[in-house]
């Protein structure tokens, strides 16, 4: 459906132009965004390295294990239906953290092992569990600290104080996922509760 959204926008500015007399703008118009993309996706190159870098390090020195441990206890009262031990709960602990980090490409990769393994413990249903409804709620609203994509972006357009959006960030993700976990818990509630009747 998306597709066909794009394609009716992009089709329609093609067709007014060129009624308009002002196809070239168009063309400059791609053009420029094609360019402009490019320079910003160098910018990110060195930004996302580095964060990167920093997770498979924390990954590999004990820092993912360490912090799952400390987010054992929340874990287990958001995923009830998941085992403390299973792959699951270790690939949304690092989404999680990824997201924390502000590092949404990094978080991608985790997230679809997350929802794999969530999916082998949903074997035969078409349908998402609960497990999966709720980590879908945290993955989309998970808490910023270090917003760092945003800063890279803000970094390579020249911003003169491009951390400013930290505070800002931290409130606003903050309540959003306050926002999502508790109304994925009253969701989990009813949905329970009309299977009892």
């Amino acid at each position: 459906m998306l597709n066909f959204v794009w394609l009716f926008l992009l089709a329609s500015g093609v067709i007014v132009a060129a009624f308009t007399g002002n196809i070239e703008v168009v063309t400059e118009a791609a053009l420029g965004a094609a360019k402009g993309a490019v320079e910003v996706c160098f910018d990110l190159i060195g930004v996302m390295a580095l964060w990167l870098g920093i997770m498979r390090i924390a990954e590999h020195g004990g820092m993912v294990r360490g912090l799952a441990r400390l987010m054992k206890p929340v874990m287990i009262k958001l995923f009830p239906s998941v085992p403390s031990d299973h792959p699951a709960m270790g690939a949304i602990i690092l989404n999680l953290s990824a997201n924390m980090l502000g590092l949404g490409n990094a978080a991608t990769p985790f997230g679809m092992k997350a929802m794999k393994e969530l999916q082998k413990l949903n074997p035969g249903s078409d349908e998402a569990s609960e497990a999966m409804c709720t980590f879908l709620a945290l993955n989309t609203s998970c808490i910023t600290l270090i917003p760092a994509t945003i800063i890279g972006v803000r970094l390579s357009f020249g911003s003169s104080n491009s951390t400013e959006i930290v505070g800002p960030c931290i409130f606003a993700t903050g309540i959003a996922m306050i926002i999502a976990v508790s109304l994925d818990y009253w969701f989990r509630k009813q949905a329970n509760r009309g299977r009892k009747l």
